[in-house]
């Protein structure tokens, strides 16, 4: 055991590098590419980081949170109202729009959250289809004409500088936030909650409360995500912020990079969104049929998601040395 932890240990310094690495080359990725690409990179970001809220529910804590996207939605029209009908700036506006989020989550996850397996995951939906009613028939929401924020103060080119980096400092948050979690308390509970959550309430583990934490800092996020998707497109209509879709995407994305792992959530969304760029860019009339293909053989192949077959490689490079040894 003694071995492991060491080798553990000299490992994580690569891991930490190459990671930093990363991050350098996508800070100055902009410096290279312009238009088109800064969009879909920007989306990418937002991708990331909503896959990367929604792991803490799913990948440590085990709940399939199919309709985590209304936080999402709930983030951007939060948003909208604020900048229109009251004039607040865009910073304040996100960061309430996060916090209230955060705060429908706190509160209706102590209901939720008691329940189990796809009980769980059939609230979360109708949690979405009720909140998207709600918006489509509130007045203040602009109905279902929609609602239009004010237009970011520059031009397109630092309109897109703005949205990169904003989306690109979220998705870095969140990554930060979920390596938090998992080295402390609140992400040993959720893992034994995951694992065996009746042993988990013998241990004397808050199951409810551990859950609800999870689900609340995954709503901050996602909301956060919604606040500045909305100010990037500048126009919402509740069919589509509340679209179901948007939480089924995130939600392959986090099974097909790794669940319960801090990249791989990240990989998966990289991974999927520009497969999806590909396959659009090849296969105009049947694009999505086609991605979906690639996606079930994926995951009949990696059932343990892009970050098990990084793993396995890894094993496999450390162990080949000393089987061609021992030949």
């Amino acid at each position: 055991m003694d071995k492991t932890v060491t080798a553990a240990r000299k490992r994580s310094p690569a891991g930490l590098i190459i990671l930093v690495l990363a991050a350098i080359i996508l800070a100055l990725l902009p410096l290279v590419i312009q238009g088109y690409w800064i969009r879909v990179i920007t989306s990418l970001f937002m991708y990331a980081a909503m896959a990367e809220a929604l792991n803490l529910v799913v990948g440590y804590a085990g709940y399939a949170a199919f309709g985590n996207g209304v936080f999402f939605g709930i983030g951007a029209y939060m948003t909208a109202i604020l900048m229109t009908h009251y004039k607040w700036g865009f910073f304040p506006a996100s960061a309430i729009s996060g916090l209230t989020a955060m705060l429908i989550a706190f509160i209706l996850g102590w209901p939720v959250l008691r329940l189990r397996g796809h009980y769980f995951a059939i609230a979360t939906i109708g949690i979405n289809m009720a909140v998207m009613e709600i918006v489509t028939y509130v007045g203040i929401t602009g109905g279902g004409k929609g609602i239009s924020l004010p237009l970011y103060p520059g031009d397109i080119v630092k309109q897109g500088m703005f949205f990169y980096y904003s989306m690109f400092i979220l998705m870095l948050v969140s990554i930060a936030i979920t390596a938090w979690i998992v080295h402390g308390r609140l992400g040993y509970g959720l893992r034994a909650i995951k694992t065996q959550p009746d042993a988990a309430e013998v241990m004397g583990i808050d199951t409810t409360l551990y859950k609800v934490y999870a689900w609340s800092i995954s709503a901050l996020i996602t909301g956060i995500a919604g606040s500045l998707n909305a100010y990037w497109l500048t126009f919402l209509e509740p069919i589509y912020v509340f679209d179901i879709m948007i939480s089924v995407e995130v939600f392959v994305m986090v099974l097909l990079g790794g669940p319960g792992t801090i990249l791989g959530p990240i990989l998966g969304a990289f991974f999927l969104k520009l497969l999806s760029e590909l396959v659009w860019s090849q296969f105009t009339l049947i694009h999505m049929g086609v991605l979906g293909l690639i996606i079930v053989v994926i995951s009949l192949f990696l059932p343990a998601g892009l970050m098990g077959l990084l793993r396995q490689a890894g094993r496999w490079r450390r162990t080949a040395p000393q089987s061609l040894g021992n030949r």
